[in-house]
């Protein structure tokens, strides 16, 4: 069974940044995907910024939302089984529920489809 632990939210004025971490722990063999995802008061989840696992000589493709377009990074360290979402320039708009996503295959499970448990994002003044 694949875990992910989530890190990093808070509270930050609009202007700042906020960097999230999401490690993954069990006995994974690989991994295809890793996503962040936000879920705002009575929106649906998004997509905010994804990252694969080939492409760009290894390092990964990556997308983003349109909204978060050159304000957000997201970045994976393989060794950790570790994605992070820098995010500068926040927005009140960016206010939400920010959850990672994980996907790869695992010991003896195969493939696993994994959530973090979410960690809140407020940027107000």
């Amino acid at each position: 069974q694949v875990q992910l632990v989530e890190s990093g939210g808070g509270l930050v004025q609009p202007g700042g940044s906020l960097r999230l971490s999401c490690a993954a722990s069990g006995n994974i063999l690989s991994i295809n995907a890793m996503g962040w995802y936000r879920q705002a008061p009575g929106q649906q989840r998004e997509l905010v910024a994804g990252i694969t696992s080939g492409g760009i000589t290894s390092g990964g493709t990556t997308n983003y939302a349109d909204s978060v377009k050159g304000r957000f990074t997201i970045s994976r360290d393989n060794p950790r089984n570790t994605v992070y979402l820098q995010m500068n320039s926040l927005k009140p708009e960016d206010t939400a529920v920010y959850s990672c996503n994980i996907k790869g295959v695992s010991f003896p499970h195969g493939a696993f489809d994994s959530w973090g448990q979410g960690t809140q994002v407020t940027v107000s003044s």
